[in-house]
């Protein structure tokens, strides 16, 4: 969930890593820190914040082209100074960053730190300490690193320095993401390629339960056993200007705006010259020979899979389960006999979701991932991979990588019910393309939307969300998106819920958003309307033209009623970042959230 940055080369590592660390302030964090290298010794600079507070603790008089930098995101000990990244052994001569969870930890303390006396609360401590105790004991440092690394438990991403040994970075990876980049004469490590674009974008991908020596010239990939690996780059196919804001004051503002040309990308990269939907053929025969699909997901791709479930039912007419990922791992329940697995991440570096897919491996069955990041984990590890082609996406709440996977699974529904001998009454790229000019003409009603936030959201402390059918995955997602950056209590409910329990808290003035795109269910939910503003609810109606009311608060421009989830939630990603914005709230970087969450 945390960020690492390593650089070695020839100029002075001071500003490549706080630039790369700024690259990776979108995955979210709570402090940062720095070591840099010289014949003098590792000079560490850490501090509690953004990147901004840290800058003012570097001193600048400090130079070496050698460094190693890290953005934490709190698991053990609290956001401080001193359980920020690095960390350094007790004779401070190796310095540490970490990304994962060491769950053995203090067991690993108990065994063989039982005289150090450790300084942060941190796991990350731990395994510093350890390289200390081991070489200490007469291994050298390779050794030490490799024996050390085999005793952890969890997940882990690490890059570790010498002060004797000043021209070498020591890495090591297992579960967290993590890359070397490769230059002549410079190599760099970073937990994601966007941090080192600024110097390559040749990246060697790092397996699980691997070390590598990275010098200036060369770097050196073994197994924990120190067997050699031979691994050939890859181009990391990013565009620099994607990661920045241009004119928008924020990203997740520009990424809302980047969702029709994200739609019509999906279209081209998925279209044949005849219009027909292109995918891979073993992946159209996985899904026809497949009992039962099930969907495995968290947070905004979890909205996403339900989705998807409503449109590979009705449209491939095949059955769909949606679980949560952190649920099934440990309460996995009655399998099919011969099922396909499908795993929704915007990154691909998810640890639950990780987690179920090596206990589905396990088992033989076959894995699709629907994924922004095709070189990711879980896209290396399943069988197959649906890219969304959504571009970087920066800010922590997702926006352009939520619809992107709703359209892959649209194209996915259609390809799979064309492959049954299932008749379709409409063109799925004729209809996506009127869904990116919808979008475009939503996108451009901001004002409109802005206002619908400053009226209903200003001071409330909570508001409810509802919707039927299709609807009600719909507006999950809007609560999540307004709880995760106005910090706005919200839960999203199907419409006729509501009034089983929770219509006991609405009060004078609670506002309630609802969604009504479906024809079938429009009176219903227009019902459940009235019932909430009978017990002085204020209610705000959002409906699609066709099944409008003359008194509704926002009308969505008409698409084809499988494919409303798809313009419907951009009237409340754009209601949510107002409802932020007015409050004062950090948009893009909310408190205690990470983009790519990394520890289970």
């Amino acid at each position: 969930m945390c960020g690492i940055v390593g650089y070695i080369g020839t100029e002075d590592a001071k500003e490549i890593l706080l630039r790369g660390l700024e690259k990776l302030e979108y995955r979210g964090y709570d402090s940062a820190g720095i070591a840099v290298v010289n014949d003098q010794g590792v000079h560490v600079f850490k501090e509690k914040g953004r990147i901004a507070e840290l800058r003012k603790v570097v001193d600048i008089e400090v130079e070496g082209t050698v460094g190693i930098g890290h953005t934490r995101w709190a698991t053990h000990g609290a956001p401080s100074r001193i359980n920020a990244h690095p960390h350094q052994s007790e004779s401070a001569r190796f310095t540490l960053v970490h990304n994962g969870v060491i769950e053995n930890y203090e067991q690993l303390k108990r065994e063989y730190l039982s005289q150090v006396d450790l300084v942060s609360d941190t796991d990350t401590e731990v395994v510093v300490q350890l390289m200390q105790r081991f070489v200490d004991d007469g291994k050298r440092v390779e050794e030490a690193f490799r024996y050390t690394l085999s005793l952890l438990k969890g997940s882990y991403a690490i890059a570790l320095v010498d002060k004797e040994d000043v021209d070498t970075i020591y890495v090591g990876k297992n579960k967290s993401p993590l890359l070397i980049g490769v230059k002549d004469g410079v190599n760099v490590v970073a937990s994601d390629a966007m941090a080192m674009l600024q110097i390559t974008n040749q990246f060697l991908e790092i397996m699980d339960e691997e070390i590598v020596i990275v010098t200036r010239d060369s770097v050196t990939i073994k197994t924990l056993d120190g067997t050699i690996v031979t691994r050939n780059p890859y181009t990391a196919e990013l565009d620099a200007s994607d990661i920045e804001k241009g004119t928008y004051p924020h990203f997740m503002l520009k990424e809302i705006d980047e969702q029709p040309f994200v739609i019509r990308n999906i279209i081209q990269k998925y279209q044949n010259e005849d219009g027909t939907v292109r995918l891979d053929d073993n992946i159209r025969q996985a899904m026809k020979e497949s009992d039962r699909i099930y969907v495995i997901a968290a947070g905004t791709s979890y909205h996403a899979g339900l989705v998807g479930k409503q449109l590979i039912e009705k449209l491939a007419q095949k059955p769909v389960e949606v679980h949560i990922a952190s649920e099934f791992l440990y309460n996995m329940p009655l399998l099919s006999e011969n099922p396909l697995f499908i795993f929704i991440s915007q990154s691909g570096e998810t640890a639950d979701l990780r987690g179920v897919l090596v206990e589905v491996k396990k088992l033989g069955y076959r894995a699709l991932t629907i994924t922004n990041v095709p070189g990711s984990t879980l896209s290396r590890e399943a069988d197959f991979t649906l890219h969304t082609y959504a571009g970087p996406e920066i800010a922590v709440a997702s926006t352009k990588a939520y619809t992107a996977q709703m359209a892959v699974f649209t194209l996915l529904a259609v390809d799979t019910a064309k492959a049954r001998g299932i008749e379709l009454d409409f063109d799925p790229i004729q209809e996506l393309g009127i869904v990116a000019a919808a979008m475009e003409t939503l996108c451009d009603q901001k004002d409109a939307l802005e206002k619908i936030a400053r009226e209903y959201l200003a001071v409330t402390r909570n508001c409810f969300f509802i919707g039927r059918a299709v609807d009600y995955y719909v507006v999950l997602e809007g609560a999540l998106k307004l709880k995760e950056i106005s910090y706005i209590q919200a839960e999203g409910f199907a419409g006729g819920e509501l009034k089983h329990g929770t219509i006991a808290l609405i009060e004078e003035g609670t506002p309630v958003i609802a969604l009504a795109t479906q024809e079938h269910v429009n009176l219903s939910i227009r019902g459940n309307v009235k019932e909430v503003a009978a017990r002085g609810a204020y209610p705000c109606i959002i409906s699609m033209e066709g099944h409008h009311g003359e008194d509704d608060t926002f009308v969505i421009p008409a698409v084809h009623e499988h494919l409303t989830p798809l313009v419907a939630v951009i009237p409340m990603q754009l209601i949510a970042y107002y409802a932020a914005l007015h409050r004062g709230c950090d948009v893009d970087k909310p408190r205690n959230l990470a983009k790519s969450v990394t520890v289970e």
